[in-house]
């Protein structure tokens, strides 16, 4: 299971672009917090230790300890991250405010883990899913899905609904999705086109499901 992890922070009033660029040029990360039952409010946090706390991580799928000065530890998952297109450094940080009772929704990276028989034969590994939405508690929640392909033959595949997940765990996809197959080699524009198909399936189902299930909170209108 993913550790939790602490990260100090501290409340904002300074707001508008030019502000938010010194901010950022003095090593803060404008962030701001929110959740169902919570007060939305502007953080920020020292932009060094939060690319510190992302590089020790397998994800952007981190449950943190957020210490904000003054008003003590809230539980918080990492929404969402806005990067500079340019440069790619984080800009600005959403917080989810959660407890232990939150169901969140994270994609967890998809592992292929021993030998296929089929690749033994002369077959390729085609890997369709490189990362599956899930459901969990945070207590649940997983660092990454470690997927077995040690038993797969020349064109087998294995979907969404042949994977054992951790206990507390759900997926979102549904369950004929494909998320690795054994093709043969040279199969060309076949393997592109079913690849394209399953990964277009497993988008679908992840935003339709996204859209239908009751989320603890809605991210503000607008953020500073």
């Amino acid at each position: 299971m993913a550790k939790k992890t602490s990260l100090k922070a501290a409340t904002r009033v300074e707001t508008g672009t030019g502000r938010l660029n010194q901010m950022r040029r003095d090593g803060w990360l404008p962030s701001v917090i929110y959740g169902r039952g919570t007060e939305t409010k502007n953080l920020k946090v020292n932009a060094k230790s939060f690319t510190e706390l992302l590089a020790k991580s397998s994800s952007d799928n981190i449950v943190i300890n957020l210490e904000i000065d003054g008003e003590g530890t809230r539980l918080a998952f990492l929404q969402a991250i806005q990067h500079n297109p340019l440069s790619g450094t984080a800009t600005h940080v959403d917080f989810l405010a959660i407890d232990e009772n939150t169901e969140i929704t994270a994609h967890i990276p998809a592992h292929l883990n021993g030998e296929s028989p089929g690749v033994k034969s002369g077959g390729v590994v085609e890997q369709y899913v490189h990362a599956i939405e899930i459901i969990c508690l945070p207590d649940d929640l997983p660092d990454t899905l470690e997927i077995d392909i040690s038993g797969l033959e020349l064109g087998d595949s294995l979907h969404v609904g042949d994977i054992i997940y951790p206990k507390g765990v759900r997926p979102t996809h549904a369950a004929d999705v494909v998320i690795v197959h054994i093709g043969h080699a040279g199969s060309g524009t076949e393997t592109e086109e079913a690849g394209a198909t399953a990964a277009a399936a497993a988008t679908t189902e992840a935003t339709a499901s996204a859209a239908s299930a009751a989320t603890p909170a809605a991210a503000p209108a607008t953020k500073p």
